[in-house]
């Protein structure tokens, strides 16, 4: 069971899908008028180890994550710099990509909201249809707040607590109200419509796009957390006025990433461009030092956290290392008492980095488990040459790499001769069987289970394919 904490009610909550075995999410990605930053960064790598481990359990995952390549900042960029707001597009679009690309973030579908037009102008249509909206002399486009009882729910801000900022305030009927169409004013770009030239509003687009690519209603709508209010406060009062139904299931938030404990600001001059990062630290010390905190939780930045972030992503590679060496050969003699404590120490632990990571992905706790198998191949099986306990803290090690995704090249090495140590490991479980040590086989095909490898068993013998 795989329990998430839903910033609709504040609570933890089950994860029971929408579809049966299949997780829809959308993440809001960029606005691309800059550099991503480490923060970013923290928010996108933490999405992709819940894509990843829910991917480990078994579910199909679909991730969308949006592109916004049309908004005020954009604007303002290509106004200050004397640019086509094309050109400044096209630019930080790149940018975030490469980043993405490095630190190996999967990502199913990137709409952007230029190529969405028409949808999003049909659904702006709907909301006016249903009373939802109203068409101002300017032509601007706005949603009436007051139409839908329940805004604020999900914040829990009072709609009467905020002003929403755009301009035009004095047509607005109410100045919590907030805009789906923004009307042209000469030197923008425009796209035209039933209200006259204009573009879309910031909220409209994720609305839009989250149910042309993920359904009317769908499972996980994430981001960091400084996106509740007033963004998906907004997302979902227009999203389920014109649906008329819940809209999303859980709600999901990533929590700030902070720079020798003060938050990130052009004014501090503190922000570190992602790419930057990645390029002093690598993608794996990067990767694993954003998962050391539980998404939840902020994470602080500094020169000493991602250096021991590297010494600790360090030990659990040369534990690896020591693995490959013990594996190398295949098994030279029967595990003895002490081996098959070993072992299943290693197993109970291996229970509990899932146990932590289905408690709301709490990659922090999961890591202690990992590290504590590490100590073990130290300490046990690096002197004892115990061969089924460094296959099963291989697999440990092989679950966690699915899910942080830090060790991809120890991986590759370690399974240079994976089918021989497969007919290996067969064998012992064959001889434990003829012993009647049903718990350990059992235990051995469970494992194998785990990392894809399906055992097929006869009156004679044990044969194996990868499922």
């Amino acid at each position: 069971m795989i329990k998430i904490f839903n910033t609709m009610g504040k609570k933890l909550e089950e994860l029971q899908t929408v579809e049966p075995n299949t997780v829809k999410m959308y993440v809001c990605g960029p606005t691309v008028y800059d550099y991503v930053h480490i923060g970013h960064g923290r928010t996108f790598v933490a999405f992709d180890a819940m894509v990843r481990y829910l991917k480990l359990r078994g579910y199909n995952v679909i991730r969308v994550q949006n592109i916004t390549d049309i908004d005020d900042k954009i604007i303002k960029r290509a106004q200050d710099t004397g640019k086509d707001w094309t050109e400044i597009v096209d630019f930080y679009l790149k940018d975030y990509i490469d980043a993405m690309s490095q630190l190996k973030v999967e990502i199913d579908q990137h709409p952007r909201v230029s190529t969405h037009i028409k949808e999003i102008i049909e659904f702006i249509q709907g909301l006016i249809d249903k009373g939802h909206a109203y068409v101002a002399p300017s032509g601007s486009v706005y949603f009436d707040v007051d139409t839908f009882p329940s805004y604020g729910l999900l914040s829990g801000t009072k709609k009467e607590e905020w002003n929403q900022g755009e301009e035009f305030v004095k047509e607005k009927r109410h100045p919590y109200d907030f805009a789906l169409w923004k009307a042209w004013k000469p030197g923008e770009p425009y796209w035209e419509s039933p209200w006259g030239k204009g573009r879309p509003g910031w909220h409209i687009e994720c609305s839009t796009m989250s149910t042309r690519y993920l359904g009317e209603q769908f499972d996980i709508h994430g981001g960091g957390v400084d996106l509740v209010f007033p963004h998906h406060e907004n997302e979902r009062a227009q999203s389920e006025a014109l649906l008329g139904k819940t809209w999303v299931k859980y709600w999901v938030h990533v929590s700030y990433l902070t720079i020798n404990k003060e938050k990130m600001s052009k004014s501090l001059k503190n922000i570190i461009p992602l790419n930057e990062a990645i390029k002093k630290w690598g993608t794996n010390t990067l990767r694993y030092w954003f998962l050391t905190a539980k998404y939840r939780n902020t994470i602080d930045f500094s020169e000493d956290s991602l250096s021991q972030a590297s010494t600790s992503l360090r030990r659990l590679k040369d534990a690896m290392s020591v693995l490959r060496g013990i594996i190398k050969d295949g098994p030279k003699y029967y595990s003895n008492d002490e081996q098959v404590k070993t072992q299943r120490k290693i197993i109970s632990l291996i229970q509990k980095f899932h146990e932590a990571l289905s408690e709301d992905f709490d990659t922090a706790t999961a890591l202690s488990y990992i590290h504590e198998i590490a100590t073990i191949v130290f300490n046990e099986l690096q002197t004892s040459e115990d061969f089924m306990g460094a296959m099963l803290a291989l697999d440990a090690f092989r679950q966690f790499n699915y899910v942080y995704g830090v060790m991809d090249e120890e991986f590759n090495l370690a399974y240079d001769n994976l089918n021989k140590v497969i007919d290996a490991v067969v064998e012992v479980r064959n001889i434990l069987r003829a012993k009647k040590m049903y718990d350990l086989s059992d235990q051995i095909r469970d494992v194998l289970g785990k990392a894809g490898i399906k055992l097929l068993d006869s009156k004679d013998k044990t044969t194996w394919r990868f499922e």
